[in-house]
């Protein structure tokens, strides 16, 4: 009892810094979407990126390198934004009192550069090889943003914390840390698994690994010593700070005129350049499944060419985005299963036929399920039925 009330009556505002910075950003990107504030609204990608959100193609392909911080300050909605912080409330403070503001700082955005630097680099098509750990860790270079790898980071230093001082803590505090965090690690892990869709997971293992390494390095301040932080460790969180308000300055310099107006409210001319490319995008993606089908047919030739009507089709939204790639992924692995030379002792293995082809299905679902949803808000027509793919397999 005494260890407990000793380490539980430190203080932790940085915790309380760092929530209240998470909530002004979103405060921002609320006041710049002017969608309605409600629990499951996403704000659109134009926001999502103006904001910092971390996207490859720009941190690759216009070096904007400050999309590896700032994104651990951005939320995709309320419910985004309610649940991390939350977690942040809960999981902060411990870590904060345990090690102390100076490293409770650097633990937070090293964790969080560790959680989008696995992100950036499992962007892309993992290949049939790594089967579904391939599709647990890979997603399509959308904008992804959010606090949670920083936050599976403090997991993975209280995770470290309980293994690497075991034999003096009290039991308590074994319970609590250590291998009593692996049940939410593998819960969390597991989550992540089912809603792979949704959720980054090569961030969340980045944070977790960043942060059980660091604290596998460091002591935490144990009861009876003196408040003191060494200059190295000032540094570091004073380094830390200025990387996150570097780069958000930057983001401030980057950031597009006009917003609010251009996500708001589409004039009569938006909205018909919308309908265009709503017609490109269907166009291309109705091509798309048609080669799929024909390519489980054993006829693979214009996989490629799908593949770029796919990729030079207009932005519509996120979903609208990660449905395209997912349509990617799979003409891309029905055309590796599928023969170079079609003979009647070459063909598709059952196993692998059926496991593609299911997944196929279960995209046509969701995609049908979007056409009928955004695809007539992006249309025009929204008291009409607009074509649909039937779901079928193409068998």
């Amino acid at each position: 009892m005494r260890f407990a009330r000793t380490i539980l009556e430190r203080p932790y505002k940085f915790t309380i810094i760092l929530l209240v910075a998470n909530i002004f950003v979103f405060i921002l990107m609320w006041q710049s979407s002017g969608i309605r504030l409600s629990l499951l609204e996403v704000f659109p990608p134009q926001v999502l990126i103006a904001y910092g959100a971390k996207l490859n193609s720009l941190i690759a392909g216009d070096g904007q390198w400050w999309r590896l911080v700032t994104p651990m300050f951005v939320h995709v909605n309320l419910l985004h934004l309610l649940v991390n912080m939350y977690s942040l409330w809960i999981v902060g403070p411990y870590v904060e009192k345990l090690y102390g503001s100076a490293k409770f700082i650097v633990f937070w955005v090293v964790s969080g550069l560790g959680a989008l630097v696995a992100s950036y680099w499992t962007v892309g098509d993992p290949g049939p090889s790594l089967g579904p750990l391939g599709r647990f860790l890979f997603r399509p270079d959308l904008p992804s943003a959010g606090a949670s790898g920083a936050l599976f980071g403090l997991v993975g230093v209280l995770f470290a914390f309980g293994i690497k001082f075991r034999h003096e803590l009290p039991e308590g505090f074994k319970r609590a840390f250590g291998t009593g965090l692996l049940p939410m690690i593998l819960l969390n892990l597991f989550i992540g698994y089912v809603g792979s869709d949704i959720f980054d997971n090569a961030a969340h293992l980045g944070g977790l690994i960043t942060g059980a390494a660091l604290a596998s390095l460091v002591g935490y301040r144990r009861p009876g010593e003196r408040a003191s932080v060494t200059v190295i460790w000032r540094v570091m969180q004073i380094a830390a700070i200025a990387l996150v308000a570097v780069s958000f300055i930057r983001i401030g310099q980057k950031f597009p005129g006009g917003l609010k107006a251009s996500t708001a409210a589409p004039n009569t001319s938006t909205q018909s350049a919308t309908a265009e490319n709503f017609v490109t995008y269907a166009k291309a993606m109705n091509q798309g499944q048609e080669t799929f089908a024909e390519a489980v047919q054993g006829n693979s030739e214009g996989v490629d060419e799908a593949v770029k009507g796919l990729d030079s089709t207009p932005h519509l939204d996120s979903e609208a985005d990660r449905l395209k790639e997912e349509l990617k992924v799979l003409l891309i692995e029905v055309k590796n299963l599928t023969p170079a030379v079609s003979t009647s002792d070459k063909k598709l293995t059952p196993a692998s036929q059926k496991e593609v082809t299911a997944r196929f299905v279960a995209w046509s679902k969701n995609y049908n399920q979007w056409l009928k949803t955004m695809g007539k808000t992006h249309s025009g027509l929204k008291d009409q039925a607009i074509p649909q793919g039937d779901g079928t397999n193409p068998q």
